[in-house]
């Protein structure tokens, strides 16, 4: 009959009191041994000691025990409680409860030491998060809960927020088939049937990734720092019911919109009541939109009107914030590290500054009667009013001169056939001088004074020629007048800026960064302009050289064309050939100032590129970037989701398509010395090919249009 085995023999347990305990020599934990004793007694303060020490007798010289115990075993709860003791809020001889081993055990003392240690297992995070959650369903407070862990508030809503995760979810990132920082990711979303559907997205990808679940599970949000959003106010939209999402483990920026139905309609309603008030200033229109194309007063006289000059009390008080701005500048100007709240106070005392120096401006009753204003939202979500645009057909009609009908058509100065109402000093016929009426004199004919005056011409041209200093301030006179006071007739010269207005122009040009940096240049100058028309003469003669060149340069900028317009054929008014030749002097204007694209702050976005080319363009373009390996990570991806991972490969990649490159110069090629043959066709066509970005891409490239629009 066989021997049953022996069953163990646990070690006893029992209660001793505390200073009748040393800690032992053979305890392993030498580094930091302190680290976290302080949270630890207070948490044996509030709950008790939930594990014993181990602890073995200490013998003397004879080998007789001494009363006193070794713990080898448990050596950050025993410096615990000796800070408890220390602190006086347990008794020196207080019963500690005690597993007691043997003084001769065959286990060494420095064995269980490294063992207590070593086959701990730390809690699962899963674990952690289900057990905070279950501790708040037993309704115990966040802050509590915080406290006891020695965690901040924050930190246990980011547990909690993971455990309200979809359960599957949950359980696959349990069986370790999910990373927690994927997890994490999927908090954005308290919609468990839509994380279930990105999950079968990536749940075979190589390499999920974060961001992109992200930017899936928030693709029909609207980020809380949008314009739409400040324009509204963010608790405007909570109040009628507007949900917003956060991401606690991520910079969220606020977090998202999910409502962006209601978000639109709040914001057009804004916009209306803005515009009804606007409107009851007295102006004839109100054009309103969240945004207007780039440069929407092109073409329309835009008013002068005065500006309200600050009062007494105002002066004084921006006097007061500028030295109040330089002192606290000066004061911190070496510190390395500044309080937030000296940040907070200069951007408070610029924001001051700038609403004092933002002055109204008062029109004359009657011209606002037949002008209009712009009203739209600006990048910081703030209302943007551009007041004072007359457009041509609301012009006011001059009186006719003496007889002349109104409306009568006469010859223009430029041999165009006018209204005589437009303005009597276009008419060919010199008015009668008094002293020819009482001489009896008739005024010379129009066919004379059309003669004299044409050989006047040719003699002011040679005489402008040989002025190269009256020619410039001349031509930059003629281009003022175009660009800041429309429809003026003060010069001589037929040349003027065609400012350029874009074909099909994309969402967000006029708020892009160049965008900007013209419309605060042009605001700049008309500040600085005279009211006039007919005092700009003058007042450019009194100007600066380096004024008048950035004068100059300024309003020649706004007829540089590089866009590639929308043309099949030829249409009368562009060509495939003149756009052709109109890019190729564009790169040689680039290059000589130095365009850098990526500089100016463009980025290639799934909104503003990815998304409108195909998914095989996609795919080169990142191959060219980044390399094929990047490209195949996402080759798998739907043409959305491609565009918007392709958007966070590309970002800092510092590449461009073609449309926005400048070729280099290309090296001079070497002689071709064969001989043509003689009756070789000449290529009359070549100087009109398009760049290879106009052209029709081939059908291996785009594939099935319709195949293209359903992905």
């Amino acid at each position: 009959m066989a021997k049953q085995a022996q069953k163990i023999t646990l070690s006893p347990s029992r209660d001793i009191p505390f200073d009748r305990l040393r800690l032992s020599a053979a305890n392993v934990r030498r580094v930091r041994p302190d680290e976290g004793i302080a949270n630890l007694a207070d948490d044996i303060a509030r709950r008790g000691l939930l594990h014993n020490l181990n602890v073995r007798p200490i013998l003397d010289a004879e080998g007789q025990e001494t009363g006193d115990y070794e713990v080898p075993a448990g050596g950050r709860r025993f410096r615990a409680l000796e800070l408890l003791v220390k602190s006086r809020r347990l008794a020196k001889d207080a019963p500690i409860p005690c597993g007691v081993r043997a003084a001769n055990d065959a286990i060494l003392a420095e064995d269980d030491s490294l063992a207590e240690n070593a086959q701990r297992v730390n809690l699962h995070p899963l674990d952690q998060f289900r057990g905070m959650q279950a501790l708040v369903d037993k309704e115990q407070a966040i802050e509590d809960i915080a406290a006891h862990f020695f965690v901040t508030p924050a930190v246990v809503r980011q547990r909690l927020k993971l455990a309200s995760v979809s359960p599957t979810l949950l359980d696959i990132y349990g069986e370790d088939r999910m990373s927690l920082e994927l997890l994490m990711a999927f908090t954005v979303a308290s919609d468990e049937e839509r994380q279930l559907q990105v999950w079968e997205m990536i749940a075979d990808a190589h390499d999920p990734s974060p961001s992109w679940v992200r930017r899936k599970l928030t693709e029909n949000s609207v980020r809380v720092s949008d314009k739409r959003v400040r324009f509204v106010a963010l608790d405007a939209y909570v109040e009628v019911g507007g949900s917003v999402v956060r991401d606690l483990f991520e910079i969220d920026h606020g977090g998202w919109l999910t409502d962006v139905g209601l978000l639109d309609r709040l914001v057009a309603a804004k916009l209306e009541a803005e515009s009804l008030r606007i409107g009851a200033e007295g102006w004839k229109w109100v054009d309103a939109a969240e945004e207007h194309i780039f440069n929407a007063g092109r073409g329309l006289r835009m008013l002068a009107g005065d500006e309200v000059a600050m009062t007494e009390e105002e002066e004084k008080r921006a006097a007061e914030l500028e030295a109040e701005g330089e002192a606290l500048s000066e004061e911190w100007s070496d510190a390395d590290d500044v309080p937030d709240e000296i940040h907070a106070r200069l951007e408070a005392i610029d924001a001051e500054i700038s609403r004092l120096n933002d002055r109204p401006v008062i029109y004359d009753p009657a011209e606002i009667a037949i002008a209009g204003a712009f009203v739209s939202i600006d990048p910081e979500g703030r209302l943007r009013v551009e007041r004072g645009f007359v457009k041509p057909e609301d012009e006011p009609k001059a009186e006719p001169a003496e007889g002349e009908e109104a409306g009568a058509e006469v010859p223009g100065d430029d041999g165009a056939v006018e209204r005589a109402d437009a303005s009597p000093s276009t008419s060919g016929q010199a008015a009668a001088k008094p002293d020819e009426e009482e001489t009896g004199l008739k005024p010379l004919s129009e066919r004379l004074v059309s003669d004299l005056t044409a050989w006047r011409t040719l003699a002011l041209q040679d005489a402008f020629a040989q002025s190269p200093d009256t020619a410039y301030v001349a031509v930059l006179h003629a281009f003022v007048l175009s660009c800041f006071y429309g429809c003026s007739r003060e010069s001589c010269l037929q040349t003027s800026v065609q400012s350029v207005g874009f074909s099909n122009a994309p969402a967000g040009l006029r708020d892009c960064a160049p965008g900007q940096a013209i419309a605060a240049r042009i605001d700049a100058w008309r500040a600085r302009l005279p009211k006039s028309d007919k005092d700009v003469w003058d007042w450019l003669l009194d100007l600066g050289d380096e004024d008048r060149a950035s004068l100059f340069a300024h309003c020649a900028s706004l007829s540089v064309n590089a866009q590639a317009e929308i043309v099949k054929g030829y249409d009368g008014r562009v060509s495939a050939h003149g756009i052709a030749r109109r890019l190729a002097h564009s790169h040689i204007l680039a290059r000589a100032v130095g365009l850098d694209v990526i500089e100016a702050g463009w980025r290639p976005t799934a909104d503003g590129y990815l998304s409108s080319v195909p998914k095989p363009r996609i795919l080169a373009d990142v191959s060219e970037a980044r390399g094929e390996n990047f490209a195949g990570m996402i080759d798998h991806l739907k043409k959305g989701d491609m565009a918007r991972e392709a958007e966070r490969l590309l970002e800092d990649a510092g590449w461009l398509p073609e449309p926005l490159r400048t070729p280099e110069l290309e090296q001079p090629a070497v002689a071709d010395t064969r001989v043509e043959a003689p009756n070789a066709p000449a290529n009359d066509d070549s100087d009109g090919e398009l760049p290879a970005f106009l052209a029709e891409e081939g059908d291996d490239e785009v594939g099935d249009p319709d195949a293209i629009a359903a992905e």
